[in-house]
């Protein structure tokens, strides 16, 4: 037999052979003729160090254990995208009945101190960067989502007269005696009054009643006097735009009602805090028009 390099013709095929098998990531078992590289000391092959086959493990980056390199797993992750800012639900210049629920959360916890207008002016905005930052928010001054949340969380719904404390809610609906002739229409649920001609609403304005101890009488009535500048000869104060149509209870502008809301009452009159609507009603309203005071 002629020697090659000290190994025969046969053992020179054979390790050729198992380093092919070895690179193709295979495992075999030595045929006797002679030895090769990388036979262990049971004469069986095995890939080269660093490898290992698939039929046992997985050598693609990032599987198996030891499989691939601590660089090449790291290469096979991607890094998680940034959290999208959260959505803006209001700022400033939005206006409705969702900011003034805003704005009575926030007197809740004492960061406003106006009553809610249901405009989203730098007062609220003041008002939300302040709560923002005290939280460790962004402090934008938008009301988003995230402290939309945050301020749910600290407080309560707003009742209807938390969130029109000075007025300005919508009225409700006309009671069925106001829909013909000449009608001031006061609703003591809705705390409004329409003024309507044969059903039409000519003008709405918030109102306010008497107390506990002097409620403003119920029912239909009709005005009976006016008097534009007239002072209550009982309790000596200015009753302006006065309509007179129970006794001595009245329809008038009251300036007590727009300095503190419904935080006050009256004698038992039906006060209005707008001057100037209560003004021009006034000036349209005649003696014998129909009253109607209903729940």
């Amino acid at each position: 037999m002629r020697i090659v390099g000290g190994v025969g013709r046969a053992g020179a095929a054979a390790a050729a052979v198992l380093a092919l098998l070895a690179v193709a990531g295979c495992e075999v078992r030595d045929t006797g003729a002679g030895v090769g590289t990388g036979a262990g000391s049971d004469g069986r092959h095995r890939s080269p160090a660093g490898t290992r086959s698939w039929p046992g493990g997985d050598d693609r980056p990032g599987k198996g254990n030891g499989g691939g390199s601590a660089k090449g797993a790291a290469a096979g992750r991607t890094t998680a995208p940034d959290a999208p800012p959260a959505r803006v639900l209001w700022s400033r210049g939005d206006s409705g009945r969702s900011v003034r629920a805003l704005q009575a959360r926030l007197r809740q916890i004492a960061w406003l101190s106006e009553a809610p207008t249901g405009t989203y002016g730098p007062l609220t905005e003041r008002a939300v960067r302040g709560f923002q930052s005290r939280r460790g928010l962004p402090a934008t001054g938008r009301t988003d989502t995230v402290t939309w949340r945050r301020l749910v969380a600290m407080t309560h719904a707003p009742g209807t007269w938390e969130m029109y404390p000075m007025g300005g809610q919508p009225a409700g609906a006309p009671d069925a005696r106001c829909l013909t002739g000449r009608v001031l229409c006061i609703d003591k649920t809705s705390r409004t009054l329409r003024w309507m001609i044969d059903g039409r609403t000519l003008s709405t304005m918030a109102v306010r009643f008497g107390t506990q101890y002097t409620p403003t009488r119920e029912g239909e009535f009709q005005v009976y006097w006016k008097s534009r500048h007239h002072v209550s000869t009982i309790y000596h104060t200015a009753m302006p735009y006065a309509m007179f149509f129970s006794g001595g209870q009245a329809v008038h502008y009251s300036s007590d009602f727009a300095a503190r809301g419904y935080t006050g009452g009256s004698h038992g009159c039906v006060n209005v805090r707008d001057e100037a609507a209560i003004a021009r009603t006034f000036a349209q309203v005649r003696v014998g028009d129909k009253v109607v005071v209903h729940r």
